[in-house]
């Protein structure tokens, strides 16, 4: 009796144990197969995998952490290039070092002054053009007298300077290498986002084949908030380390594509290095392989951006010296003599309010449309003087001197 109620219920609880095995498998097997919650539809996973594969994002960590960095750096990097340069200056000698007395005095002792000096640069380049054209930094093949470019798999190359635009601080250098080069894919850094993903090549401090990583911080950072008031370019800011020697090199976005050039970096700052945006960079090499320069066109104007709250904080200050009306705009601080802007009739105290309908609203927006104009265009300028409007036709015409 004891004995059938034992197996009665030793068969009870199999049947429960049963149950529940098989509730588990059905269970673990709608995990795995189950696309969604509602139709049916692709498996979660491969998407993931298809997506980070079209546009690298945060979710790569998922898939492999450092594989889209080392896709993108090969992707370019043979055609990363390292520039070295000399320049011969004149020394000023030291009259006191020619005085006889002290040859006298020294005998052949006495040093010798060097009437010259050489001085050694060194920056970072990438190929545009198959035949051997290369984008770089002006500021690293300015006034060079010889150029040497090194590419990747050691091979060095007599450098010749195409053409420099100091006004964006960009320069063309052309080898020879008897053979068609890797090129550099180039990208769309209008397309380019704050937090997208940001590379930096190049050879910082001597230190050849360098990558970086990092994100872009952001966009359109001016040239005179970046301290460098004499070019008219807006930088992409960048975390990615960036050194002396990485000037010229690529900025890449996480497909391997250039987005800009290095260029400019905050010696007391950590984290903070700004690219020329390969858009504006693209223009400017173009008229630097057909004409070996750049024609700027320009009005004539120093000017600071101008808010109503600043125009009443200088209308209320005793000791100002006339009254600025309190507008939004660009002020005009002076204008230069037998300038277009001159020639039109601007004066200073003028506030710049809009060009070509266009509202104007900061120094910075004024400078690109006038760089993005084309010479001897005449642009209709609305200006804001004292309680009156005037509009006003200026003609660009080249910028000759940065001074």
């Amino acid at each position: 009796m004891r004995f059938s109620k034992l197996a009665r219920s030793i068969r009870k609880f199999n049947t429960h144990i049963l149950a529940i095995f098989l509730g588990v498998i059905l269970t673990v097997t709608s995990l795995r197969v189950l696309p969604s919650a509602a139709e049916p539809g692709p498996n979660p996973v491969t998407e993931l995998s298809t997506k980070v594969a079209q546009k690298p994002s945060s979710a790569t960590a998922v898939i492999g952490s450092h594989s889209f960095v080392t896709a993108a750096v090969n992707r370019v990097g043979s055609a990363v290039v390292r520039i070295d340069t000399e320049r011969t200056i004149t020394r000023r000698n030291d009259p006191m070092l020619e005085d006889p007395f002290f040859r006298r005095f020294f005998g052949d002792s006495f040093p010798q002054q060097s009437p010259t000096e050489q001085l050694r640069g060194l920056g970072s380049g990438f190929i545009l053009d198959k035949s051997g054209v290369i984008l770089t930094n002006a500021h690293v093949v300015d006034k060079a007298d010889k150029v040497t470019v090194r590419l990747k798999d050691g091979r060095t190359f007599k450098g010749k300077v195409q053409g420099i635009d100091e006004v964006t601080d960009l320069a063309v250098v052309k080898i020879n290498a008897g053979k068609d080069l890797p090129v550099a894919p180039l990208g769309d850094s209008d397309n380019v986002e704050v937090g997208d993903w940001a590379i930096a090549v190049g050879n910082p401090l001597g230190f050849d084949n360098t990558v970086t990583l990092g994100i872009v911080s952001t966009l359109k950072r001016s040239s005179a908030q970046v301290g460098i008031s004499d070019k008219r370019l807006d930088f992409i800011q960048t975390d990615a380390a960036i050194n002396p020697g990485n000037s010229g090199g690529p900025l890449l976005n996480g497909l391997g594509e250039v987005i800009g050039i290095n260029t400019a970096i905050r010696a007391d700052a950590m984290g903070i290095g700004f690219a020329i945006p390969i858009d504006k960079a693209k223009a400017i090499a173009a008229q630097l392989q057909r004409d070996g320069k750049v024609a700027h066109p320009y009005l004539g104007v120093q000017m600071v951006t101008l808010t109503p709250e600043l125009a009443k904080q200088n209308n209320t200050d005793p000791n100002s010296m006339f009254a600025i009306p309190e507008v939004t705009g660009v002020l005009v601080m002076r204008v230069v003599p037998n300038s277009p802007a001159a020639t039109a009739g601007i004066r200073r105290g003028d506030v710049i309010v809009q060009i070509d309908n266009k509202a104007i609203t900061s120094a910075e927006q004024l400078q690109g449309v006038v760089e993005d104009s084309t010479l001897g265009q005449t642009l209709q300028v609305k200006v804001q003087r004292g309680n009156q409007t005037q509009m006003l036709s200026v003609r660009t015409a080249e910028l000759k001197d940065l001074s």
